[in-house]
C-alpha cells in the first residue's frame, strides 16, 4: 500500500427492524432500548463504536424509534432533579448517554432489508470510510475487535468483515464466508466468497458474518445496483459478494472472544447474567443468589 487509508470516525447502526421475536415487548417498545442489567442495548453498541475512535454516529431508525433519540438527548427535568437531591452518581449515569457522541439519525422508510439500511446513510458518510455495527450484537469492551479490524485495514485496505465460527448445523442462520489466508496473518482471512443464509449442507465454511463492518464507501454504488435477494431484501452480503468477484479486497477477522445476540431471546438472557455477574456493585450478591437458585432448582422435584 502507498498509503495509510484514513481513520474511520463515521459509524452507521441500523435500527430499524421490528424486533418480532420479542413481541409483544416491541409492539411499542424498540429492541434496542431492551435492558442489559441497568443500559440500553444500544447504548453498549454507541459506546463500542466510540471506544475505537468513532465520534460521528449516524442511527438508520424506522416507525417507533423515538426513544431512541430520547435516550441519547438531554432531559433537563430529570438532570434537574437528580442535581436538587444531590445524587450525583445517578446524574453521571443520565448523562452519560448523551455526551458519547455526536449522533444523528435517518428513517428507513420501507423495510428493505440490512444493505438498503446502510444504503440510507449514504448522504451522511459521503466519501469517507465508515463503520457498520448492527444494534443486536454487543462485542464485550475486554475484546476489542473494532480495533483489530482497524489494524488489518490500515494493513491492506480494503472493507473488512468480522467473522465468528458457528457450528455448521447453525450456519444457515447467517451470512457465509469462504475464506484464505492473507497477509494479515492470525485470525486476519481474505475473504474470497460469501453467501447469505445458505441452504443447509451447502455453505463453503462454517464462518458466519457477525455484525462489525468497516467499510470503503465504493459499496454504496453496489447498493444501488444490488436486487434484492434472501427474503425479497436487499443484502449487504450480496453487495460484497460484488466486490469480491470484482476483485475489490474485502478482508476478514476471525473474532473468537465474547459475543452476546441481544436479538435472540435465550442469548439476550444470557448476556443480562453473565455482565450482571461480572458486575462489582451487583455481581457477588445476584451470583450467591444465583447459585442457591441453581441448587434448589436441582433438588426440587420432578
Amino acid at each position: 500500500m502507498n498509503s495509510t487509508p484514513p481513520q474511520i470516525t463515521k459509524a452507521v447502526i441500523p435500527a430499524a427492524g421490528l424486533g418480532t421475536r420479542f413481541l409483544p415487548l416491541t409492539k411499542a417498545t424498540p429492541k434496542e432500548m431492551l435492558p442489559v442489567v441497568d443500559k440500553p442495548a444500544i447504548q453498549y453498541v454507541v459506546e463500542e463504536a466510540v471506544a475505537a475512535g468513532m465520534s460521528d454516529i449516524l442511527m438508520v431508525t424506522g416507525r417507533n424509534k423515538r426513544p431512541l433519540e430520547d435516550h441519547f438527548d438531554r432531559n433537563h427535568e430529570l438532570e434537574e432533579a437528580l442535581q436538587r437531591r444531590g445524587d450525583q452518581d445517578k446524574l453521571n449515569s443520565v448523562c452519560a448517554s448523551t455526551e458519547l457522541a455526536d449522533i444523528h439519525y435517518v428513517r428507513q422508510r420501507d423495510p428493505k432489508g440490512l444493505g438498503h439500511a446502510v444504503l440510507c446513510a449514504a448522504p451522511h458518510v459521503g466519501r469517507e470510510p465508515f463503520a457498520v455495527l448492527l444494534a443486536d450484537d454487543l462485542i464485550d469492551p475486554r475484546d476489542p475487535l473494532l480495533a483489530r479490524m482497524a489494524e488489518v485495514r490500515a494493513r491492506l485496505g480494503g472493507s473488512v468483515v468480522a467473522l465468528m465460527e458457528v457450528d455448521p448445523d447453525a450456519i444457515h442462520l447467517y451470512g457465509c464466508a469462504a475464506v484464505e489466508q492473507s497477509a494479515a496473518g492470525g485470525d486476519g482471512v481474505r475473504i474470497t466468497e460469501l453467501v447469505e443464509k445458505p441452504e443447509p449442507g451447502t455453505a463453503p465454511s462454517n464462518l458466519a458474518i457477525i455484525g462489525r463492518y468497516l467499510l470503503d464507501p465504493e459499496i454504496f454504488e453496489v447498493l444501488r445496483s444490488t436486487s434484492p435477494g434472501r427474503g425479497g431484501e436487499i443484502q449487504l452480503t450480496d453487495a460484497l459478494r460484488t466486490l469480491v468477484r470484482a476483485g475489490r479486497p474485502v478482508h476478514g477477522v476471525v473474532f473468537s472472544g465474547r459475543r452476546y445476540d441481544t436479538g435472540d431471546r435465550a442469548e439476550y438472557l444470557r448476556a443480562t447474567v453473565r455482565l450482571a455477574c461480572e458486575r462489582e456493585d451487583l455481581g457477588p450478591e445476584f451470583l450467591a443468589w444465583l447459585k442457591e437458585f441453581v441448587r434448589a432448582e436441582e433438588l426440587a422435584p420432578v
